[in-house]
């Protein structure tokens, strides 16, 4: 009978929906991004963070390249029911490289280059810093460019038996000049002209902790501060910082995980690489 009157009291609109569950789509894999629905108001964590939430419930969880092989999401409710999803993620095998026998300098840097890299790391990170609350990627993703790949995410090179910073990006060989699109909706957070490791750097932020980085650029077409529509000339392909040649290097952070881009977009057609 308790049954049959609450069923009555819902189609009738006179009783509150109880509050739904944790739920979690998207590729349970190291670089994947994944779609969340959690009860509206509810506190979400994983992976360290406390993730952005907005009014309907609904958050992303990026998955990045040495994510562990069980993550732990966890959501708490306003009335302090708590719900909980753990999730298993496929993990990776990446290509590595061992570079033996190379001089000393050019595996490390000098102390006045050091602290040259320190300060570009430190306006990157800044940039990341914001946290915009408006879910800009719903406008879905393309490609910035296309192009033949030269690069991919997650490879890495051991200089002299010392592990290198591992290739977060896709890499896209195209020509100096050629138009870089946003890929989503965004925000500009960072237009740098010439940072050491990555010449012409711009961030975009496409909320809930989601940001595109562009490096190696030319040209910026966007000022920071400046809100873009997906398919909008952003920047021009370049070869500025350390690079051997005219490339875009597309990165993307959901917080500190750094997720694989080639997950998010279509498959390049032939023609499109041209």
């Amino acid at each position: 009978m308790v049954r049959l009157t609450r069923t009555l009291g819902l189609l009738l609109g006179l009783l509150p929906l109880v509050a739904g569950a944790l739920d979690i789509d998207g590729p349970r894999r190291q670089g994947g991004l994944l779609h969340g629905e959690a009860p509206p108001g509810a506190e979400v964590r994983a992976l360290g963070h406390t993730v952005p939430v907005d009014s309907a419930g609904r958050f992303v969880l990026g998955l990045g390249r040495d994510a562990p092989a069980v993550v732990t999401v966890t959501a708490v409710s306003p009335d302090g029911t708590r719900r909980q999803r753990t999730l298993e993620v496929a993990q990776r095998r990446y290509d590595i490289q061992r570079i033996d026998g190379l001089d000393r300098n050019q595996v490390s840097p000098d102390a006045e280059t050091l602290e040259r890299i320190r300060r570009d790391a430190s306006a990157v990170r800044a940039a990341r810093a914001r946290r915009l609350p408006a879910r800009h990627f719903d406008a879905g993703w393309i490609w910035p460019v296309t192009g033949p790949i030269s690069g991919i995410y997650g490879s890495q090179r051991i200089l002299n038996g010392e592990p290198r910073q591992p290739h977060y990006g896709i890499d896209i060989a195209r020509s100096t000049g050629t138009p870089v699109r946003a890929p989503s909706d965004g925000v500009v957070t960072l237009a740098a002209e010439d940072l050491f490791f990555s010449g012409g750097t711009l961030i975009l932020d496409h909320g809930q902790g989601l940001s595109s980085s562009f490096l190696h650029l030319s040209a910026m077409r966007v000022a920071v501060g400046d809100t873009v529509r997906q398919g909008e000339i952003i920047a021009e392909v370049g070869a500025s910082g350390r690079v051997t040649g005219a490339h875009l290097d597309w990165r993307m952070n959901w917080f500190d995980q750094r997720i694989d881009p080639s997950m998010l977009v279509p498959p390049m057609t032939e023609a499109s690489t041209q």
